[in-house]
């Protein structure tokens, strides 16, 4: 999505990282009580190093009483002058930990509501309240590049956990933070040293888990173990289902915030593979069970996709517009404009589902669903092996049936119909294929192949129709010029994908099950 169109949706409250808008990337490290940080001014060519200013920092988080933020690796505090900072769960990339961090104004009375709406997927109704309290002397030095670059901020932090007024419990850590000019080698250089001087190994355990110390002993409420080739179909259903609602979760605050298209994408497909599995899985759940679960989560997938259709379309012309003449540029921006206002529209629509007591209460269902999936009587003992072959081969012969009853040449109605088919087929054997074993991975792989040619396919039809619809409304001649310009290479690109698709499903046939 473009720049324009973040801008025009993205929530005020929302401060990302002290306004340099990138995820912040650290590598934390213990230390003893009697650690000296070292000179760092000679670990690199070329960087220089410069006493940070002593802070005392006086820091609170809160979470529900059963520590659910925790639990799901998510902290949210105020500090003295800095105002309320949520900090989503992160990604390990070597010894960095990389998550986002949203800072947010306010008072130390309460959460700010913007900011008690970003975690509200994971704390779905439970109550905030002060949890811990840190005293924290920071020092540290910062790394600059010839060009007055800052390329690392290196944190000294002596930490007393508070009970009341007085230390409770103390712990020293390190804190090596990069930036997006920091040089290749620098990181390692400056761990390195660190190191030599009697730092510890990275530990990526944040400042309020270590300050929880036992009390944060509960594991997330749902977690994915691996499925073994001798799992029993109860245990594949717990699986699909604790798959779905993670990546829920997980991309929950990233659709609040809209500032990656990828936080709506997510969650839709969590949605529409939930929704698939438990269709294909419908012969062992309990019937009423099944039925109330995937209707709910149809209501939430239609939420999610007027928006995740608009991201697209975005994408799909601000890419065809690249192969216009610059005399249409000012029409395109016409073009783009009318459809970053109906993408806002959609995504605030979206917003107020997620802000309904039903979308917690499903969040919550699916997370007793995973734990304590309704299976029908004598189910859920069965070995998955010989429970899924006849269940991803009936997505195959439905997928069969609907090519053979195409006529020459097929309508595009029915090629979105043969994609919905490949869809749940590939689904199906994605959701075998831990236990079925290569051959089925091999047809997940060629009935997603055909899924994205037809898709392709039906994102061009789409494109070229809302293209020309809006023409009809009214721009000026340079915008409805340009949405003809537009549409015509939308409708050159469904060509070649009508083109395409024969081969796709020729590969399907051929990794089909037996």
């Amino acid at each position: 999505m473009s720049d324009r169109a973040h801008a025009a949706i993205r929530k005020p409250g929302y401060r990302q990282n002290d306004g340099r808008g990138e995820p912040e990337r650290e590598v934390k490290l213990g230390a003893d009580t009697d650690f000296q940080l070292p000179d760092l001014s000679a670990t690199w060519e070329g960087v220089a190093a410069t006493l940070r200013p002593e802070e005392q920092l006086s820091t609170v988080y809160v979470d529900s009483d059963d520590l659910r933020l925790a639990r799901w690796d998510v902290s949210f505090r105020y500090r003295d002058g800095q105002g309320w900072t949520v900090k989503l769960p992160g990604e390990r990339s070597g010894p960095l930990l990389v998550r986002e961090e949203v800072v947010f104004e306010g008072s130390a009375e309460r959460p700010p509501p913007d900011a008690a709406d970003l975690v509200s997927g994971y704390l779905r109704g439970a109550a905030l309240r002060p949890q811990v309290r840190l005293s924290t002397l920071r020092r540290g030095v910062l790394l600059h590049d010839r060009q007055g670059r800052l390329v690392a901020d290196v944190v000294d932090d002596a930490v007393a956990v508070l009970d009341g007024s007085r230390p409770a419990a103390r712990f020293r850590e390190l804190e090596v933070e990069t930036t997006n000019d920091t040089p290749p080698g620098l990181l390692e250089a400056v761990l390195t040293r660190l190191r030599a001087d009697g730092a510890g190994a990275p530990d990526p355990t944040p400042k309020y888990l270590r300050a929880l110390g036992g009390r944060d002993a509960a594991p997330p409420e749902v977690m994915l173990s691996r499925l073994s080739s001798g799992a029993s179909l109860g245990e594949v259903i717990a699986y699909a289902v604790t798959d779905g609602v993670i990546r829920l979760i997980r991309h929950d605050a990233i659709v609040r915030m809209d500032t990656d298209p990828e936080g709506v994408h997510q969650a839709r497909v969590a949605t529409r593979r939930l929704r698939s599995d438990l269709r294909t899985l419908r012969s062992a759940l309990d019937p009423h069970w099944s039925r109330e679960l995937r209707d709910e989560l149809g209501w939430l997938g239609q939420a999610l996709g007027a928006a995740r259709d608009a991201d697209v379309l975005l994408a799909r012309l601000a890419a065809r517009a690249q192969a216009l003449p610059a005399a249409s540029t000012e029409g395109v921006r016409e073009v783009i404009a009318g459809l970053e206002e109906e993408r806002a529209q959609a995504h605030a629509r979206l917003l107020e589902q997620l802000r309904r007591d039903r979308y917690l209460r499903l969040l919550d269902r699916l997370i007793h669903a995973a734990r304590a999936p309704a299976m029908r009587e004598g189910k859920a003992e069965l070995p998955a092996r010989k429970a899924l072959k006849p269940l991803v081969r009936r997505t195959w012969r439905a997928l069969e049936t609907k090519v053979s009853s195409l006529g020459d040449p097929p309508p595009d109605e029915e090629l979105h119909m043969v994609r919905i088919l490949a869809k749940r087929a590939r689904y199906a054997a994605e959701l075998a294929a831990p236990v079925l074993g290569r051959r089925t991975r091999e047809f997940a792989g060629a009935a997603g192949g055909l899924q994205d040619t037809l898709g392709e396919l039906h994102d061009a039809v789409v494109a070229e129709g809302w293209l020309r619809e809006w023409a009809r409304h009214g721009p000026s001649p340079a915008g409805a010029f340009a949405a003809g310009e537009l549409a015509a290479l939308e409708r050159d690109a469904a060509a070649q994908a009508r083109e395409r698709w024969p081969r796709a499903w020729s590969r399907v046939e051929a990794a089909a099950p037996a």
